[in-house]
């Protein structure tokens, strides 16, 4: 599961207005709920970054192989309490709610946090998995190619890419 930034704006709509509409929280300006929702997604996004740039500075400073990526990005992640892969979604949900409790946006929270997560869950599920689209997608295009060679790893980046602006959920 991935957060693309393209699919920020819809997720942040939907998420405030299922939740409003259903009474979990009262607002009177859902387009500023949805700009809080945002800056949640922005700022997981840009935290995200920053610890894929520092896990590449370590394996670089370490003369690590590229295979030992995950788990010095999982290592740096867990060491700031950060989410990344499954546990992405816990964390950004928590993120999300904590942003109602602070809002000047949200007057009241009217459901309790499992309830909430329970609503927010399938709407983030929904928009992440589209990187598990996007993956079949790729390997459907350039399934006349040896999977693990130099040529299938050029053409997978290159057709990933096409998609991906197809899509407009290129970073």
């Amino acid at each position: 599961m991935r957060l693309f930034r393209g699919k920020i704006a819809v997720i942040s709509a939907e998420v405030a207005r299922t939740l409003s509409e259903e009474g979990d929280i009262d607002t009177d300006n859902l387009p500023e709920v949805e700009q809080d929702v945002e800056a949640v997604l922005k700022e997981y996004l840009r935290t995200d970054l920053e610890i894929v740039e520092k896990a590449k500075d370590l394996l670089e400073i370490r003369k690590l192989p590229y295979s030992q990526f995950s788990r010095i990005k999982k290592t740096i992640a867990d060491t700031r309490g950060f989410g990344i892969g499954e546990d992405s979604l816990d964390y950004i949900i928590q993120q999300i709610i904590g942003s109602f409790m602070h809002s000047v946006h949200v007057q009241e929270v009217y459901t309790e946090d499992h309830e909430l997560r329970r609503k927010i869950r399938p709407i983030l599920r929904k928009h992440m998995s589209v990187d598990e689209e996007v993956e079949q997608e790729v390997r459907d295009k350039i399934k006349n190619l040896q999977e693990g060679s130099s040529s299938w790893e050029v053409e997978y980046q290159r057709v990933k890419e096409q998609i991906l602006r197809k899509r407009r959920l290129s970073e």
